[in-house]
């Protein structure tokens, strides 16, 4: 938790708890349903809980807005982000309903109301034109998410940014990026965090046109 708190200081007492639970939340559930690499649970804060927030670092999302996080597997970024942005209204979208049921619980022991999930393909959500951005983590290449992401995303600004595709992803990018007929804007997290792991990891954006 204090790598949070390194990076984020701004956090109501309701928000400080919430983040607090995410450790025995997941390691008590990790044991029954697998979500999240075994190896990775004793750094929860900083592999899943830190590296989704670097989208808060750069994205202010407004209340009222709707995000839909696309392939959420165990609730990452959508769970960080929710807790973070508790006026903002979430979707969690993933195809594995054991995983959504590892959310659903997370979200009901957290107290969370600003959350859903939707059990399914992105692609298969009906309705159109329904959310301000959606995010999400190392699921696809780049050219899929927003073939994906596109029909659900209505074009508007509201913030600093026009709504669009919100990505996490690592490595080198140049091809992915090159046959995905997209241009996106382009972050290091490294710039935001300076810890070792978020080498080589980036945001990504994709506007709406």
């Amino acid at each position: 938790m204090e790598i949070i708190l390194k990076y984020f200081d701004d956090f109501s007492e309701p928000q400080l708890k919430q983040f607090v639970q995410l450790q025995d939340l997941y390691r008590d559930w990790n044991q029954k349903i697998n979500v999240i690499s075994r190896k990775d649970i004793d750094a929860l804060y900083l592999k899943h809980v830190l590296h989704s927030l670097a989208i808060a670092a750069r994205f202010g999302f407004e209340d009222g807005q709707r995000i839909i996080d696309i392939g959420t597997g165990g609730g990452f970024p959508g769970i960080p982000l929710a807790i973070f942005f508790p006026e903002v209204e979430f979707v969690l979208a993933d195809s594995i309903k054991k995983k959504l049921m590892v959310v659903d619980e997370v979200v009901k022991a957290l107290g969370l109301q600003n959350v859903k999930t939707f059990w399914g393909r992105a692609e298969d959500y009906k309705q159109k034109n329904a959310f301000d951005f959606a995010v999400s983590r190392a699921v696809a290449p780049l050219g899929d998410l927003w073939r994906w992401a596109r029909p659900l995303i209505r074009k508007a600004q509201q913030g600093d940014f026009a709504n669009g595709l919100i990505c996490l992803k690592g490595g080198d990018l140049h091809e992915e990026i090159s046959i995905s007929d997209c241009k996106p804007m382009i972050w290091s997290i490294n710039d935001l965090f300076e810890d070792d792991v978020f080498f080589e990891k980036y945001i990504l954006y994709v506007k709406k046109e």
